[in-house]
C-alpha cells in the first residue's frame, strides 16, 4: 500500500511540473498577440495572464477533466500508478523538448499522447477508448472526440480570424484614427477572455490525471476534483506563464505575421471563443493551436504574402507529430521502469 502511495505522490508531483511547463508553453500565446502588436509590455502582460488564468482554472468546471479520465480504462492499484507516472514523465519530457527549441506544440495533447501511449503499453490497446463504435453511431467520445477537436480548433481558428479580420475591415473602414487608442485598450478585455479561457481549459487535463492518481492509491472515491487539486494546478500553471515562454511568444506574435492592433484584437476574441466553447463541451484544445491558426487567418485576410506560411507549416507538423511522440515516449519510459523495478 505504502508503495502505491508513493507512487501517487510522484505521479501528482511530476504532473504539477508538467502544469508549470504547460504555463510557460501554451499560455504565452494568451498575450503573444498583444505584446506584438505594441499595446502593453512582456511584463505587464504575462502578470496579467497568470491572473486571468489563475481564474480560469479555478472557476473553469471540471468536463474537461473528465474527458480525460474517461479515455483509458485502467487496471487499480500498482499498474495504475506506474502508467500514470509514465504517461506524465513521457509528456512533460515531451514540453521541455519543444520548449527548449521554441516549438509551439500542444501541452495538451502531449498529455494525451502519454496517457495512451502509457495505456497501450501496460494495459493493452483495448484500454483506451478510441471512439470508433460510437463515431459509427454518431457520437463523438474516447480519442475519436480528441481528434476531431484538433481538427476543428485548427480550423475555426484560421476561418474565424480569416473572416472575422475581413469584417471589421469593412466595419472600421470610416472609423478615424482614434479608433486604435481604443482597440488598444480593448486588448486588455480580449486578453482577459483569452486567458481565463487558457486556464479553464488547459488546467483540468492535469487535475483529471492527479484525481486517478489519488484514485489508484484508494484515496479518494469519486472523480471529483478537491479544492487543492485545483488550487494546486492553478497556481503551478500561473506560476508558468510568470516563468515566460519568449521564444514561442516570438513566432506566434511575429515569425507568422506581423500583428496590429486590430490583427490582434480579431485574433484573440477568435482564439478566446474557441476554447471557451471548447471547455464546455469537454474537449481538450490547445490554446496554442488556436491562437497560431486564428493569427494565420487573420494575416491571410490582410495580405497573404505577408504571412509566414513555412512556420505554420512546421508547427501543423509538429501538432501531428506531438501525440505519436509523447505516446512513444511515455511507453518507452513504462518498458524501462518494468525492466530495472
Amino acid at each position: 500500500m505504502v508503495e502505491i502511495e508513493l507512487l501517487a505522490a510522484a505521479t501528482i508531483i511530476l504532473a504539477l511540473l508538467f502544469a508549470f511547463t504547460n504555463g510557460v508553453q501554451d499560455a504565452s500565446s494568451t498575450v503573444a498577440t498583444m505584446v506584438a502588436s505594441g499595446v502593453t509590455s512582456p511584463r505587464s502582460a504575462v502578470f496579467y495572464a497568470a491572473l486571468l488564468g489563475l481564474i480560469g482554472a479555478m472557476l473553469g468546471g471540471s468536463a474537461v477533466a473528465f474527458t480525460m479520465q474517461s479515455l483509458v480504462e485502467l487496471p487499480s492499484g500498482k499498474l495504475m500508478g506506474e502508467l500514470l507516472l509514465a504517461a506524465v514523465a513521457g509528456a512533460t519530457l515531451w514540453n521541455v523538448i519543444t520548449w527548449r527549441r521554441g516549438l509551439p506544440s500542444s501541452s495538451t495533447h502531449s498529455l494525451i499522447g502519454g496517457l495512451v501511449g502509457a495505456a497501450a503499453m501496460g494495459a493493452g490497446l483495448s484500454s483506451v477508448s478510441w471512439g470508433a463504435d460510437e463515431l459509427a453511431a454518431g457520437q463523438l467520445v474516447g480519442m475519436a472526440k480528441i481528434i476531431a477537436f484538433l481538427f476543428i480548433s485548427v480550423a475555426t481558428g484560421f476561418i474565424g480570424g480569416y473572416l472575422l479580420r475581413k469584417l471589421s475591415a469593412i466595419l472600421l473602414r470610416p472609423a478615424r484614427s482614434t479608433v486604435v487608442l481604443n482597440l488598444r485598450r480593448l486588448q486588455w478585455l480580449t486578453t482577459g477572455m483569452l486567458a481565463f479561457a487558457h486556464g479553464s481549459n488547459d488546467s483540468q487535463k492535469q487535475m483529471g490525471l492527479m484525481v486517478m492518481a489519488l484514485m489508484s492509491a484508494g484515496l479518494v472515491a469519486t472523480d471529483d476534483i478537491p479544492l487543492w487539486v485545483r488550487a494546486s494546478c492553478a497556481a503551478m500553471m500561473a506560476a508558468g506563464t510568470l516563468a515566460g515562454g519568449w521564444e514561442i511568444m516570438k513566432t506566434l506574435g511575429r515569425k507568422i505575421y506581423r500583428l496590429r492592433p486590430l490583427d490582434s484584437l480579431d485574433s484573440q476574441l477568435v482564439s478566446a471563443s474557441s476554447l471557451l466553447g471548447s471547455t464546455i463541451l469537454g474537449a481538450p484544445v490547445s490554446s496554442t493551436q488556436v491562437v497560431a491558426s486564428s493569427v494565420m487567418g487573420v494575416g491571410a485576410a490582410v495580405n497573404a504574402r505577408m504571412v509566414q506560411w513555412d512556420v505554420g507549416r512546421h508547427m501543423v507538423a509538429s501538432w501531428f507529430l506531438t501525440i505519436p511522440a509523447s505516446a512513444t515516449i511515455s511507453a518507452t519510459i513504462l518498458s524501462i521502469t518494468s525492466l530495472l523495478f
